[in-house]
C-alpha cells in the first residue's frame, strides 16, 4: 500500500497547482488539504478495481484516482466548517479553515471540486468520459449522491434516528463515492455492463460496512487515534448505527456487509486479491 500512495500522491502532486502559482493562498489551502495524511481509500480502491477488470494496470486510472480524492478532500473541507461540522482538526491537523480561514477553505473546496472533473478528461478512449462524469456527479451530488447524504445527516440532528434515515444518510454520504471509486476503475479498464454492477455492488456494501466502522470509531476510539474529534456524533444527536441498533448490532451488521461484498468478486477471481485486501482494511482499521 505505501507504493501505490507515493504513486497517488506523485499524480496529485503534478495534477494540483503548484504553491507559487498564483493565486497562491488558494493554492496553499488546496495542498495543505490534500496532503494532510489520509488513506487514499478511493484512489487505491479505484486502481484496485481496474486491475480486477483488466488484469494489469491501466492508461488512465491515475487521472480518475485523483479526482476521486479531490472530491473527497473537498468535501471534507466543507464538512469541517463551523457552519456544518465545526471541526477544528482533521488528520491530524488543524482544519483548512483553522489555518487559511473560512473564505478561503469554501473556495478551495470549490477548486478541488471543478478541477476533478478537469481530471477525468484525461481518460481514452474519450467515450468513457461521458460514463466517468455521470458516475462521479451522482455519486457526489444529490439526491442520492454525497450532497444529499449530508443534507438529510444534517436535517437528522436531534430527530429520532430510525433505521431508514441512517441507511439513506449513510448509503448517500459516504457510500455513494466509495461504491463510485470502483465503478470508475472499472470503466476506465474497459468492464463489461455486468462487470460494472458486480463492482457496483461490491462498492455500496463496503462503503456501508466502511460508515459503520466509522461510527463505531467515534464511540471506542480517541482524537490521537483517529485523527480528527470523537464523541461528536452522539452530542450532535446524528443519525448512526449505533445509535439505533446498538454498538453490538452495528458490529454484526459491519462483518456481514463485507462478506456480502468479497461475495462479488468471485468472478474476477485472483485479480481481485488486492480489492479483497482493501475491504479487509477498511473494516479492521482502528482510524
Amino acid at each position: 500500500m505505501a507504493a501505490e500512495i507515493e504513486t497517488i500522491d506523485a499524480a496529485l502532486d503534478k495534477a494540483l497547482p503548484a504553491e507559487s502559482v498564483a493565486p497562491q493562498t488558494l493554492h496553499r489551502a488546496m495542498r495543505y488539504s490534500v496532503f494532510a495524511g489520509g488513506k487514499r481509500l478511493r484512489p487505491l480502491l479505484c486502481r484496485a478495481a481496474a486491475l480486477a477488470v483488466a488484469g494489469r494496470d491501466c492508461d488512465g486510472v491515475l487521472p480518475v484516482a485523483c479526482a476521486l480524492e479531490m472530491i473527497h478532500t473537498y468535501s471534507l473541507i466543507h464538512d469541517d466548517l463551523p457552519a456544518l461540522d465545526n471541526d477544528d482538526l482533521r488528520r491530524g491537523r488543524p482544519t483548512c479553515h483553522k489555518v487559511f480561514g473560512e473564505a478561503m477553505a469554501i473556495l478551495a473546496g470549490d477548486a478541488l471540486l471543478t478541477r476533478a472533473f478537469g481530471q477525468l478528461a484525461q481518460v481514452r478512449p474519450p467515450e468513457r468520459v461521458a460514463a466517468l462524469v455521470e458516475e462521479l456527479s451522482a455519486a457526489a451530488g444529490s439526491p442520492n449522491g454525497m450532497v444529499g447524504g449530508q443534507v438529510a445527516d444534517i436535517e437528522g440532528e436531534r430527530a429520532t434516528a430510525t433505521a431508514e434515515s441512517v441507511t439513506f444518510i449513510h448509503r448517500a454520504k459516504t457510500a455513494a463515492l466509495i461504491r463510485a471509486s470502483v465503478v470508475l476503475g472499472a470503466i476506465v479498464a474497459g468492464a463489461t455492463e455486468e462487470q460494472r454492477q458486480q463492482m457496483a455492488r461490491f462498492g455500496e456494501a463496503i462503503g456501508l460496512a466502511f460508515q459503520i466502522v466509522d461510527d463505531i470509531l467515534d464511540i471506542t476510539s480517541d482524537a490521537a487515534t483517529l485523527g480528527k474529534s470523537v464523541g461528536k456524533d452522539e452530542a450532535q444527536k446524528k443519525a448512526t448505527w449505533p445509535a439505533v441498533f446498538g454498538l453490538e448490532r452495528a458490529q454484526q451488521e459491519a462483518r456481514q456487509l463485507v462478506e456480502t461484498a468479497l461475495a462479488e468478486l468471485a468472478a474476477f477471481g485472483p485479480a481481485a486479491d488486492h480489492l479483497r485486501f482493501l475491504a479487509g482494511k477498511m473494516v479492521e482499521r482502528k482510524a
